[in-house]
């Protein structure tokens, strides 16, 4: 892999993998970090990089290993010497094809209350979800991606979707 097939992976792949890395990280510095650092690694790992199979899945396994050695590293460091955190994220999601103004107010509630169902989630639920809805990988790239079992996708799918739709009917009650 040279300068040409990064250029071009990111032209087919970059938006996926960007709107991906948000969805894990939460934030825009962050996420642009792990969107550089995606693409390097990549650059690092060119030897095993096969355009035939499934090159936005190989991307999207790249990221979801930088994510989570990020935040074991955080996590360590919490224990190490504990932080606040002194601003809040902003929402950035977007509503261009909406009417009025209530139905702007009520989507972005809506889209408020299931992120914040979402990220009641454990990471094992949280992720195989994320890749499926926002990088809208098949469950075959996502296992593949993982290193788990088609099967394990699967139920993991089913379990967030169990989960969500118990958190938000409890909300409305």
């Amino acid at each position: 892999m040279n300068t040409s097939d990064i250029n071009e992976l990111v032209e087919l792949h970059g938006k996926a993998v960007y709107g991906f890395c948000h969805k894990l990280a939460k934030n825009i510095n962050d996420t642009d970090d792990l969107y550089q650092e995606t693409f390097l690694k990549a650059m690092e790992l060119r030897y095993k990089f096969n355009k035939s199979i499934n090159p936005r899945g190989f991307l999207i396994s790249i990221a979801v290993g930088l994510w989570k050695n990020k935040c074991r590293k955080n996590n360590r460091r919490q224990i190490i010497a504990p932080t606040v955190e002194f601003c809040e994220d902003a929402d950035y999601s977007s509503n261009l094809h909406i009417a009025s103004p209530e139905d702007v107010v009520i989507s972005n509630e809506i889209n408020t209350k299931v992120q914040m169902a979402v990220e009641t989630l454990s990471d094992k639920f949280k992720i195989p979800l994320y890749m499926y809805y926002t990088a809208e990988m098949s469950i075959a790239d996502i296992a593949s991606a993982l290193k788990i079992p088609q099967g394990t996708v699967k139920s993991r799918l089913h379990k967030a979707r169990e989960t969500l739709k118990d958190i938000l009917s409890l909300e409305v009650s």
